[in-house]
């Protein structure tokens, strides 16, 4: 296998922490999204959409989304399992991780790409370019803070987001709340639950990648 990694985005870092509980270290290359790395002949030759992460199989299949690279790399190596042992688990799992990139992901990101100067005409990632919406990065705000509340609700249930063990899910929401502070953005303080099962995550070895 070979990963193409960033160390500085988040969705590349969901893609590491998956490697990281299954105890797996393929070669890994790191593609400065700072730098335009992404969009260079070379990388645009693995991907042409210019996107990352991007995990080559032993087989020499491309996969470039996030829930591609776990559902291969969860048949690949079973255990330990993170998404799902049983049909419930796996359909929680499932709907907790898109809860997770619809509620928390795309948010934070539309309140960023929409504000910061340095998305001026890069609203979206990928090789086309699109203006800045400011209504857009308002809207942004708003709803990462109706995602923290969903996450508190959530979490005052049950320890993890798809019940009682680690999964898919929490990477991506934790990963999401972490990135959050680029928008500077934290989980409240009274938001008890949710705090209580950040920082368990933020123990966890694959949390320091």
């Amino acid at each position: 296998m070979i990963f193409y990694d960033c160390s500085t985005a988040p969705s590349p870092r969901r893609a590491r922490m998956f490697l990281a509980e299954k105890g797996l270290m393929p070669k890994s290359l790191d593609i400065s999204i700072a730098n335009g790395e992404q969009f260079g002949t070379e990388f645009r030759s693995v991907n042409p959409r210019g996107t990352l992460p991007v995990l080559i199989t032993d087989a020499g299949t491309v996969l470039t989304e996030n829930l591609g690279i776990a559902a291969y790399l969860e048949a690949y190596k079973p255990d330990p399992p993170l998404m799902g042992r049983n049909a419930d688990e796996k359909g929680l799992v499932l709907m907790w991780n898109a809860i997770a990139e619809q509620q928390g992901g795309m948010p934070i990101a539309e309140a960023l790409r929409n504000s910061h100067p340095a998305f001026q005409d890069r609203a979206l990632p990928g090789p086309v370019n699109h203006a800045q919406l400011p209504d857009l990065a308002e809207r942004g705000f708003t709803r990462v803070r109706g995602f923290f509340d969903l996450l508190e609700e959530r979490l005052s249930q049950s320890p993890y987001l798809a019940g009682e063990r680690f999964s898919l899910a929490d990477i991506t929401a934790f990963v999401f709340v972490e990135f959050a502070r680029v928008i500077k953005m934290r989980l409240p303080e009274e938001h008890a639950n949710a705090r209580a099962w950040h920082a368990s995550v933020q123990e966890r070895p694959s949390a320091s990648l």
